[in-house]
């Protein structure tokens, strides 16, 4: 333990000191220029770095990436569009898009509107509780996702009739007289699934309702003083008055949970890795490129994914921008 915390120490430090460095030479880089020349120079030079990193780490591996997705699996030979010709028309693969699509459609809505829901009855509470029940929601969020995995094997776990039952729910329905269920394999209308999704929500939903919260006390009250005098119930207040004002906030946390869901990998892999069509993008990238050895078809699935999430990207964009304009 102390070697790892001596070895932390160090590497920051050295980071930190070759950060110092870089820039006290490119800032004396900038002072040899002409007086001029280091005023319109010198702010580029201060974030040249920054746009190298962003280069180097996210613009050359995506190029790369599509460049490999039309090689062999050995990213030896071309193959042109073979490696998407045979994911889309792979029957494992159109059930692992469906999953997929799934989650992207129950996932984010279900996040706000459990999320909102929270905020809203925890904003009623007095401040003792209202923090106390914020905390207690927001914790998962300092899980991981392979932690998460752990806590809920412990309520999805399934043992064979006549054993001890350790899993919550096979112990409830064992005491009530009923057969243990292997909920994790039961794929009849995609129940498995769902049941994995339970997971990601319970650690999203407490995210959702922080921002969320922080919006709605936002609302200005004169609008909602307004709105009861002319006779709104409570009910119409929320949603023609409350809603419409926090609605930015709505959209970013259904996108940004979005965009968290199309890359789910860790709880997929922790909890099924895939089997009993629980599939997911994700967890199909990682099997293809560690288990099945096959850059191809891993560069192949993650260009799909960079291609639907594109147009999710310009839709926060453009709704980042309309918000601005309408400041």
């Amino acid at each position: 333990m102390l070697l790892k915390i001596l070895n932390a120490l160090i590497t920051v430090g050295v980071g930190v000191g070759a950060a110092v460095i870089l820039y006290w030479l490119l800032n004396k880089l900038a002072e040899v220029l002409p007086g001029r020349w280091e005023h319109r120079l010198k702010p580029y030079f201060y974030i040249l770095p920054a746009y190298a990193a962003l280069v180097f780490y996210l613009v050359y591996p995506a190029v790369q990436t599509i460049v490999f997705s039309f090689a062999n699996a050995q990213s030896t030979a071309w193959v042109g569009l073979d490696n998407y010709t045979r994911l889309l028309q792979s029957s494992n693969f159109q059930d692992t898009l469906f999953n997929t699509l799934l989650w992207m459609a129950v996932v984010p809505a279900m996040t706000v509107v459990l999320g909102l829901a929270m905020a809203v009855l925890a904003d009623r509470l007095n401040p003792t509780w209202e923090n106390t029940s914020k905390t207690i929601i927001f914790l998962p969020m300092a899980i991981s996702f392979v932690g998460a995995g752990t806590v809920w094997g412990l309520i999805y776990n399934y043992r064979p009739e006549g054993r001890e039952q350790i899993g919550l729910q096979n112990a409830i329905i064992t005491a009530l007289g009923f057969d243990p269920v292997a909920w994790l394999q039961v794929s009849d209308f995609r129940l498995n699934s769902f049941f994995l999704m339970v997971m990601l929500l319970w650690a999203q939903t407490g995210f959702s309702m922080v921002l969320l919260s922080a919006a709605v006390k936002g609302v200005p009250e004169d609008t909602l003083e307004a709105a009861r005098i002319d006779g709104a119930n409570e009910r119409a207040i929320f949603f023609r008055v409350v809603v419409p004002q926090i609605w930015g906030t709505v959209i970013t946390v259904y996108v940004t949970t979005l965009i968290g869901v199309m890359k789910i990998f860790d709880i997929v892999y922790v909890m099924t890795n895939g089997q009993a069509n629980t599939n997911v993008i994700g967890n199909e990238f990682f099997n293809q490129l560690f288990t099945n050895f096959n850059n191809g078809a891993a560069a192949a699935i993650v260009v799909l994914l960079m291609l639907a999430t594109i147009p999710i990207m310009v839709y926060q964009v453009r709704n980042f921008r309309r918000e601005e304009s309408m400041a």
